[in-house]
């Protein structure tokens, strides 16, 4: 039911193009009277247009295209806030030091600011109600019972935006019953259910009726963007995980040291600044290395700006805390902005790193999750990289139960894997720089 998921997506994006240029046309209204003559068109629609696909590309980064942030919530506020607040910046900008339309509407900007500000509130959280409010798009029949379909019970209660709407069903036998007087639109069934013969004939003669029939662990993943550990055998593996896809890593590899040798050339002058500070500021190295675990379970030297006071560990492999008190008060700056991992650009020239992939953990750590969380080692059949999925979506790991949510996001990413999931990664890992390091 993904394609329903995309289609409200799609509206959220042709919504927001059509609020944008309604602002526009009302605001040369007031300032024209005729807002749609040669002279004052062509003034204005290409300029405006650039500028609003830039705010269409903030608008993702910031997250208001996720499904999932959509209800009418004082986070979904604060980022609306922070959307409209940094594409008004934007636009200023534009205008002001770009020359080329030899335009600086002083004035029209105001009166357009002020006006899609108002707009895209009420559009937005119109949409919103609509979303929540609404009569669910999608009925879904789970066979069975466990935690993990008491986590999906939960979230779908908590994301009515979603439009999914939940019945449950002990009995398998009666599930053609039951998807005939609930009028279920997909079926959701459990790796251990499906293996039972009586279960896997009856669910065999439900396919004529045209009803969708999934996995658990695919549903689970519609929703969280994640994978299940606990509903996974190694045949899943198998079956989701044998295509290392070698063609696009080939590309992938050649792409990846050219743009990092293009950014270490054009950082390079910002690194011997940052360099100065942290010696200047404290005793030790300035690059701090150390080693990480890699592609197919190998060591390599991970290289960073030092954050940490020197002998930082003299005791042993910590995890990290928060407001460590070991971190220098420069270093708290560079981890905020993430100008610490600068240096792992010379990782990824020197093949040991991606710029997306899992996030590379100490050996001293691995060796203890893969005692304890299962499949852990398969995170390394990809190779590593400065950002992930998992960085996006989970908070900074310090605990073993951080380390096992963030393997259900790794794993959904070696699922998944693409150019358009690397790239769509890279430009919301920019959304850091504007919220909180995590």
């Amino acid at each position: 039911m993904t394609s329903t998921l995309k289609l409200k997506q799609l509206a959220l994006i042709i919504g927001d193009i059509l609020t944008l240029y309604l602002a526009l046309a009302i605001t040369l209204f007031i300032r024209y009277r005729e807002p749609f003559s040669n002279e004052t068109l062509s003034t204005h629609l290409k300029p405006f247009s650039v500028i609003f696909v830039l705010w269409i590309l903030i608008f993702y980064i910031i997250g208001l295209y996720e499904i999932g942030s959509l209800k009418n919530t004082i986070n979904f506020i604060k980022k609306l806030s922070t959307a409209l607040i940094i594409s008004a910046v934007t636009t200023i900008f534009f205008f002001y030091f770009i020359t080329y339309y030899n335009i600086a509407p002083k004035t029209n900007l105001f009166i357009f600011l002020s006006l899609l500000f108002l707009l895209e509130y009420g559009w937005r959280t119109n949409y919103n109600n609509f979303l929540t409010k609404g009569a669910p798009t999608t009925k879904v029949l789970i066979i069975g019972s466990g935690q993990t379909i008491q986590q999906l019970a939960v979230s779908v209660h908590n994301n009515p935006q979603l439009g999914y709407e939940l019945f449950f069903l002990e009995n398998p036998e009666d599930i053609s019953q039951t998807i005939i007087s609930k009028r279920i639109d997909l079926v959701v069934v459990p790796t251990h259910v499906k293996k039972e013969a009586k279960v896997a004939q009856v669910i065999y003669k439900n396919l004529v009726t045209g009803t969708n029939i999934i996995d658990l662990s695919s549903f689970y993943e519609m929703v969280f963007n994640k994978v299940p550990i606990t509903e996974l055998e190694e045949f899943w593996f198998l079956e989701n995980l044998i295509n290392r896809q070698n063609i696009y890593d080939f590309f992938r590899i050649s792409l990846e040291i050219l743009l990092a040798l293009i950014l270490a050339i054009v950082l390079f002058p910002l690194a011997i600044i940052i360099s100065a500070l942290i010696k200047l500021t404290s005793r030790g190295p300035v690059i701090f290395k150390q080693t990480r675990v890699g592609e197919l379970g190998k060591n390599f030297t991970l290289y960073k700006f030092r954050s940490m006071k020197k002998n930082a560990e003299v005791q042993g492999a910590q995890w990290a805390k928060t407001n460590d008190p070991r971190v220098t008060f420069l270093g708290k700056i560079l981890r905020f902005s993430h100008l610490d991992e600068m240096p792992q650009l010379i990782n990824i020239i020197k093949g040991n790193l991606s710029f997306v992939g899992p996030r590379p953990e100490r050996p001293e750590f691995t060796e203890d999750l893969k005692k304890v969380i299962p499949y852990y080692e398969l995170r390394h059949i990809v190779k590593p990289g400065i950002t992930g999925w998992a960085q996006l979506n989970y908070r900074y790991g310090a605990s073993v139960e951080d380390a096992y949510e963030k393997l259900q996001y790794d794993l959904y990413y070696i699922k998944n894997r693409s150019f358009w999931l690397d790239i769509s990664i890279v430009i919301k890992t920019i959304k850091l720089f504007f919220t909180n390091n995590s």
